[in-house]
Parts: structure tokens; sequence; C-alpha cells
């Protein structure tokens, strides 16, 4: 397992060093970012001139890359260039866009993963059910559903609760905006009323959508594996249902579901750009849109390589997971 973990990483190194040179070319033939900085009144060429140089904006680009990689290999990730805004580190406000997304993420995720698989092992077996029905038609109805309408629904419907909290005397519950720097203040009760008062909605939106991409990939998983034919041949030896279903099938029918998470979680990771910009979350998401609003170079390449180390992290996750799941991958 160790061997087959570093040579994963070792095949990782070259995959983002491309990466990376492919991201930067086509980040630095978008445009120039100080070419808006000509149209403000009272600004000479030769102005533009020396800030173009400063920024290393007039060498070939195969030197700029190179610059800028040996850089961010020694840590420093620049500094936002972005005009009319005051400078900031790169990597400071990558990973503090990271740490906020990955707060919403993480139980987001949980919750799917957890309820999905449930909900679709359950509808499997009892195939044609009421249950069943009822699960694929709250799934259809998921997958239907943009993320933004779902997210402004649970938004709308949060403020009129609050309204009503409010009439009667209450305090408000639901936040509906980003959670407050520095964390909540207060005893426990007051810190697990803002905690879930300020996570429900986003969490809630987020593991609705993944909800139904799971419930229906483990559901159809689950029913190829017990319609096999090891399956039918336990049933055959006698062994009790229960044993059948979560010994011989469950686990063959985790792999695909596997598969979507590593998948799903990098997207989400990189920035739930819509339900980060309905809620006013600033993570991954904002910073992806303030980048691109901008044009601020340095920040894109920030957000784009953390977002290239999460979807290889997450496909060795999902490697390693195929190897516990299926002992005949681990040996292979």
């Amino acid at each position: 397992m160790i061997r087959f973990i570093t040579r994963r990483l070792l095949i990782s190194v070259p995959i983002l060093l491309v990466g990376s040179f492919l991201c930067f070319f086509m980040v630095a033939g978008a445009g120039n970012p100080v070419a808006e900085l000509r149209a403000k009144p009272g600004v000479t060429e030769a102005q533009v001139r020396a800030l173009e140089v400063s920024l290393g904006l007039d060498q070939p680009i195969i030197v700029r890359y190179w610059t800028w990689l040996v850089n961010f290999l020694r840590g420093d990730w620049g500094q936002s260039i972005a005009l009319g805004q005051a400078k900031v580190d790169i990597f400071d406000s990558v990973m503090r866009g990271l740490w906020v997304t990955a707060r919403l993420v993480i139980g987001a995720e949980v919750l799917a993963i957890v309820f999905g698989v449930a909900v679709g092992v359950l509808a499997a077996v009892k195939q044609y059910s009421i249950f069943d029905y009822i699960a694929t038609s709250s799934a259809f109805l998921m997958f239907s559903m943009p993320v933004v309408c779902v997210a402004v629904i649970l938004k709308t419907y949060g403020i009129q609760f609050n309204n009503l909290l409010e009439s009667l005397g209450m305090d408000r519950w639901l936040t509906t905006v980003s959670p407050a720097e520095g964390g909540f203040s207060g005893g426990f009760g007051d810190w697990l009323f803002s905690y879930t008062g300020t996570y429900l909605l986003p969490t809630l939106t987020l593991t609705l959508i993944s909800f139904a991409a799971y419930s229906r990939f483990q559901r159809a998983s689950m029913l190829e594996t017990l319609n096999s034919d090891y399956v039918r041949t336990a049933r055959a030896k006698g062994i009790s249902q229960r044993r059948v279903i979560f010994r011989h099938a469950f686990r063959n029918a985790m792999i695909p579901v596997t598969t979507l998470f590593s998948l799903n979680a990098a997207v989400l990771f990189s920035g739930a750009i819509i339900t980060e910009t309905v809620f006013g979350w600033k993570g991954m998401g904002n910073l992806l849109v303030q980048s691109v609003r901008t044009f601020d170079p340095n920040m894109l390449m920030g957000w784009l390589m953390v977002t290239a180390a999460l979807v290889v992290v997450f496909n060795l996750v999902a490697d390693l997971m195929y190897g516990i799941l299926d002992p005949r991958i681990r040996l292979a």
C-alpha cells in the first residue's frame, strides 16, 4: 500500500506541472491585467509600462511561468495585483477561502453520503415498493432543480421563519449571510444556537443536491450487485438476507459511489459558487468570482493549483477506498 501511494504521488507531480503550465498559459493569454489602467485619466503610458515591467509582463511567457513556478514551490504565491484594491497575500487568501468552504462542504458531504447511501440501499432491497417510489421521485426532483433554485427557496423560507420567530418575541435563528469572523461567542447554548442557524441553510442546500446523486448511484449499483451470480450463490447456501446484503453485496456496490464522491468532493471544495453567492459566504467560490471579475492572474493561479491538488488528493482517496472495499483491486 505504501508503494502504491508513493507511485500515485510521483505520477501526480508531472500531471500537476503540465496542468499548471496550461493554466498559466490560458490565464496569461486571457488579457493584460493593467490594460484598463490606460483608460484612466491622468495615467501616462510610461506609468503603465513601468507597472508592466514591475509585474514581469514584459517577459516571454516561459520566463514568467518559470519565475512563478519557482516562487510557488518556495511558498511565495505572490500578491494580488487587482487594480484599485489593497495588495493581499495570495496564500493567505486562498487558505482562508478554503477553510471557509471546507467548514461548509464537509458537513454537507457527510450528511449526503450517509443518507444517500442508506436510502439507495433500502430502495434497492425494497425495489418497486412505496419507499422506492418516494425515494426515486425525491431524487429526480432534486436532480431537476438547479442549485440556485434550491438555495433561493431555502433562503426565502428561512427569512420567513425568522420573521415568524420575531413576531413571537423570539430571536431570529437562521442566518442568511456569511458566518461571523472570529467564530461564535457566548456560552455553549449561544454557540450552538448561532452555529446551527448559520450552517443549516447552505449545508442543507448542498446536502439535498448531493443526496440525489448518491442515492440514485447507490440504488443502481446495489440492484446490479444483488442480481450477480455470487450473491445468488450466497443465498442458495442459506446465508441470512442481512449478511448477504451487507457482507457480500454492499461493499462491491459502494465502488461506483466512491468514484462519485471523489469527483463531487473535489468540485465542492474548489468552491460551491452558487451556494456561497446566495448565502454570502466568502469561500473558494467567492474567491474565484472576484478573481475573474477583477482579472487577478496571481489569485486565479493560486485557486487553480489548490483545485488541481484537491482533485489529485480525492482521486488518491478513492483509489485507497477501492482497495478496502474490494481486496482483488488491492492484490492487483
